[in-house]
């Protein structure tokens, strides 16, 4: 059973929101309570999730976004905050993954594409969702890193630049902001049953049963478990959290 929070009267904004974790984080904090924008590249995908959780009876807000595009970042919270008046809590979840590459192979557009999205995006999402939150003197942050922000793994040398980028991105800014009344995390999620992932094995870049064995718990995780993982982040139960890159990986990087 997962733990009850109560986010009424609170906003929460995230990306990568159409769907695997992004959806089912923005799920979780409207059946929490919360008013969610949800923002994505995929317009198609992000209105039929939008049209659900209104159906439900949830507030949601569907901003068509490239997080790696600033300007679109910048619109998209600037019309959460007028929307819905204000903004608490935010998953930064957008990311791409690439097939695995030679390191001594792989193309600079290769590498300026997965870091534009991995790690530009999540600067410009948190750069422009501390302009609001620092004038409320209050706020909760999670970034998206991976076990790639972790460890490293041969043929993933772009991917696991980009998302050790987001651990040190959010160490620096949540000892910058902690004084100010604002949390900022990054979670480390585990390999996880998504659509990219489930992509991932049907493109051959990634064995599903070798990445069940290389996860101690001997499953994939769930996005549900990862859901749950940023709505802890984000309510009082983490008061006293500040700058952890959390793992959430069924045990990976603890072997």
């Amino acid at each position: 059973m997962n733990p009850t929070y109560d986010f009424h009267g609170q906003v929460a904004f995230v990306t990568g929101a159409s769907s695997g974790m992004g959806l089912a984080t923005a799920s979780a904090f409207a059946e929490a309570g919360a008013a969610v924008a949800l923002a994505d590249i995929d317009e198609a995908a992000l209105e039929a999730a939008v049209e659900q959780l209104t159906n439900e009876g949830h507030q949601a807000l569907a901003l068509t976004c490239d997080v790696a595009d600033e300007d679109q970042v910048a619109a998209a919270v600037d019309r959460t905050v007028d929307t819905f008046g204000r903004l608490d809590m935010a998953y930064n979840n957008a990311g791409v993954q690439i097939p695995p590459a030679d390191a001594a192979e792989e193309s600079a557009e290769i590498f300026d594409r997965v870091n534009a999205v991995n790690l530009r995006g999540i600067w410009a999402s948190m750069k422009h969702e501390l302009r609001h939150m620092r004038t409320r003197g209050s706020g909760a942050i999670v970034n998206c890193s991976s076990l790639g922000g972790l460890v490293g793994i041969p043929g993933r040398a772009s991917y696991h630049a980009s998302k050790h980028g987001v651990i040190g991105l959010t160490g620096s800014a949540a000892l910058e902001y902690a004084p100010r009344g604002i949390r900022i995390n990054a979670i480390c999620p585990g390999t996880i049953d998504t659509p990219m992932v489930s992509n991932m094995i049907a493109k051959g870049d990634l064995d599903r049963a070798q990445a069940e064995a290389g996860q101690p718990i001997n499953r994939l995780g769930t996005t549900d478990e990862i859901a749950q993982a940023v709505l802890w982040l984000c309510s009082p139960g983490a008061s006293f959290v500040i700058g952890v890159a959390l793992p959430v990986d069924g045990g990976y990087v603890a072997q």
